[in-house]
């Protein structure tokens, strides 16, 4: 089990109150199992829920946030911690160095430049941690059928594709979190091509 979880999420709550009420759960789930928090930061959307149901559970977050989004974001003042670094960049290599998983719950455009970059890097063989998406009302499941289509594509592995966890039920993600193997060598370079 991981001892502090980088949550990814949106900075607002979405259209439907299913997205409030899974990240309130989630957020309290992290606490009884003693996970720490780390995430964007901010006090409003499912971001400011995840960390107030973490903190109303009694568990540790940690936010981290560039300075110039400290009121576009709203950072949250309450946290365990409150780490302002001066660019985006520097927010994710910290919330990487700070984390040992990665979860995305629905989010826009950030979340997913945040989840992929850990994917990437996990690729690259840079990491070993586990990465997932839960997938709240089917969210995800345009996403998951995309990248179906880049192993059938042959633009990853299948071992890459399976490596990546996809699902709607919370116990079951916590579950496969500690027996999470990652693959153990990147092939991102077509062997083709190199040996021509």
């Amino acid at each position: 089990m991981p001892n502090a979880l980088c949550v990814y999420c949106g900075s607002s709550s979405g259209s439907h109150p299913e997205y409030v009420e899974q990240a309130r759960a989630f957020g309290t789930e992290m606490a009884r199992r003693d996970i720490a928090l780390v995430y964007g930061g901010g006090k409003v959307g499912l971001m400011g829920t995840v960390a107030e149901a973490v903190l109303a559970g009694g568990g540790k977050a940690i936010g981290v946030i560039p300075r110039q989004l400290l009121e576009r974001e709203v950072a949250h003042t309450g946290l365990s911690e409150l780490v302002v670094v001066e660019t985006m960049h520097q927010r994710k290599t910290r919330m990487f160095e700070l984390s040992d998983a990665f979860v995305a719950l629905p989010g826009g455009f950030g979340t997913m430049d945040e989840m992929f970059e850990m994917l990437t890097w996990a690729q690259l063989g840079l990491h070993r941690y586990p990465c997932a998406f839960l997938n709240v009302r089917g969210y995800y499941d345009q996403l998951r059928g995309m990248v179906d289509h880049m192993a059938d594509e042959g633009f990853i592995t299948h071992g890459q594709h399976d490596s990546v966890w996809f699902g709607d039920d919370m116990a079951a993600l916590f579950d496969w979190m500690p027996t999470y193997q990652g693959e153990r060598a990147s092939r991102l370079v077509d062997k083709r091509i190199v040996d021509a």
